[in-house]
């Protein structure tokens, strides 16, 4: 399967952050995790991962409640955290590279609940003026509303678990481990789909 023409030359990205609250406009991106997806054969797979801590932008405010969950201390100096726009830089770089080598023209963003990761992450290329934005501006691809389709609930760790892929609630709110169980439960979903055809 080429990855360049199963997406309309889209390459999916699998994108988690994690936050200090709900609202784009105030609160700042903490945690940025990324994962490819490749195909090996006809089936679709998970694969490199790309996680960075971010310092909260000047002005961001944190929401205790929002902090307490993800258990992220934005402070602690051992997350050795970037400034958002060279966190920003990281990413877009990451994701052109990958894009260069599957052929494929742009990216688009595959997320749990993805208008809200889309939402932070276009607020902060606004505020930082980040250049050269590999993801498409506004359509992405939301796993809890596959996973609405799929398997009957929109919880990532409920939709996991109705997916056969195992999934550690301790570790969840980590950028990184919860864009790896998307990117397994987007790939279920691909893989599931494959040979059905058109409805």
């Amino acid at each position: 399967m080429d990855m360049s023409s199963r997406f309309r030359g889209f390459l999916p990205v699998v994108v988690d952050l994690e936050t200090g609250g709900f609202d784009p406009a105030t609160n700042p991106i903490l945690e940025i995790a990324a994962v490819q997806v490749r195909f090996e054969g006809r089936t679709l797979q998970p694969a490199e991962g790309w996680r960075r801590a971010v310092h909260p932008y000047p002005g961001g405010v944190c929401n205790p409640a929002a902090l307490k969950v993800t258990g992220i201390d934005p402070m602690d100096p051992n997350r050795q955290a970037l400034g958002e726009g060279e966190a920003l830089r990281q990413l877009f770089r990451y994701v052109r590279t990958a894009i260069k080598q599957t052929g494929c023209h742009r990216a688009i963003l595959v997320a749990h609940n993805a208008a809200f990761d889309q939402q932070f992450l276009n607020r902060a290329v606004e505020r930082t003026q980040v250049k050269r934005n590999p993801f498409h501006p506004f359509s992405f691809i939301d796993t809890a509303s596959l996973a609405a389709v799929a398997f009957g609930h929109t919880v990532l760790s409920e939709a996991c678990a109705r997916a056969d892929i195992a999934f550690d609630r301790d570790k969840a709110h980590d950028a990184l481990y919860d864009a790896e169980r998307t990117a397994e439960l987007f790939c279920a979903v691909v893989n599931a789909w494959e040979g059905r055809g058109p409805l």
